[in-house]
């Protein structure tokens, strides 16, 4: 089969390896869509994503879906065939949690994601042709929800997520700050929340269309105009520490706003003050726990995620598709795995 594969800070190759067999309590998976994360472009381009730092080859991708190839013994209620898609997470050792954080499985401590350097061995992802799957892992897809709307569920549970921490958002006023393809997706998240009205903002003219083709009331392009004042709810998704004091001050006294984009693992510098003088609420958003079966539901209910796609490419050409979706105001880059 073929995979794609990072082997070092700009050595990214499309491999040939065995093909896999399913063991008990796997499914044997043939991806068929896979969408390029943030995270696989700084693999690709630094040898490292955040604090996990490549020491071996690695097959990218937390993004998938294709079709089940095959089952391993013991597994029931799939079938060889079914349409799919891939809950990346797995949990490491126990998975108690103190109640405080009960069902919160995203904050478990040890956590092992689809195409991730975390551990050693890392855990490979799903940029190949045929993958081996805890059957538990594996989300079916629901009729009128094809593999390459499947595959964007993944990011679309992240989007979905990021918008429960911001509590009831029916009839309220939202800002989304980035209009990545995540920023894009939170952005289509809150409409189908019932947010009243949702303003995207960016720097990129291509990001602020993709932000309007996911349903955004209004866009502002910050290279140019200011924020708008006083909404009530900011979602920050572009990670960039020079746009917290902006989005903070144009958040409501009293209102909330979601870190949704990275921010660095590093000191920074930023402008905070508002979030004392003002009263506001900042709670951190980090991947999902079970939104991505809601992120299906909703496909399945007809909202369409695909004008955040920005590229297609095929498998044979990784390397450029990275390469797009390391371009400032590129939307989602999906990959053919076929």
């Amino acid at each position: 089969m073929k995979a794609v594969v990072v082997h070092g800070a700009g050595d990214l190759r499309v491999d040939t390896r065995p093909d896999p067999e399913p063991g008990p309590g796997e499914v044997l998976l043939a991806p068929e869509w896979g969408g390029i994360c943030g995270s696989d472009v700084h693999y690709w381009k630094n040898g490292a994503s955040g604090t996990a730092l490549l020491r071996h080859p690695l097959v990218l991708g937390h993004e998938v879906a294709g079709r089940i190839a095959g089952l391993g013994a013991a597994v029931t209620g799939l079938e060889v065939g079914t349409a799919v898609t891939v809950h990346p997470a797995e949990l490491v050792g126990d998975a108690h949690l103190p109640d405080r954080i009960a069902g919160r499985t995203n904050l478990h401590p040890r956590i092992r994601y689809f195409g991730s350097a975390a551990f050693d061995p890392h855990t490979d992802g799903g940029f190949c042709q045929l993958r081996t799957v805890r059957a538990d892992q594996i989300r079916v897809l629901p009729d009128g929800v094809d593999t390459f709307s499947g595959a964007l569920a993944e990011p679309l549970a992240v989007a979905m997520h990021a918008v429960s921490r911001a509590g009831d958002l029916r009839g309220r006023d939202v800002l989304v700050n980035g209009s990545g393809p995540i920023g894009a997706l939170v952005v289509a998240a809150a409409k189908h929340a019932g947010a009243s009205s949702v303003t995207a903002s960016d720097i990129a003219e291509t990001s602020l269309d993709m932000a309007r083709a996911m349903g955004a009331d209004a866009t502002v392009n910050v290279g140019s105009e200011a924020l708008p004042d006083d909404v009530e709810i900011a979602f920050e998704a572009s990670g960039a520490p020079a746009a917290l004091g902006p989005v903070l001050r144009a958040t409501a006294r009293g209102g909330t706003v979601v870190q949704v984009g990275n921010l660095p693992g590093a000191a920074v510098s930023a402008v905070l003050g508002d979030l004392v003088t003002r009263e506001l609420t900042w709670v951190g958003s980090y991947r999902f726990v079970e939104e991505i079966s809601d992120a299906l539901t909703a496909m399945a209910g007809g909202l369409d995620v695909t004008p955040v796609v920005s590229h297609r490419f095929p498998i044979d050409a990784a390397a450029e598709a990275l390469a797009a979706a390391a371009t400032p105001g590129t939307g989602k880059v999906m990959l053919e795995l076929r």
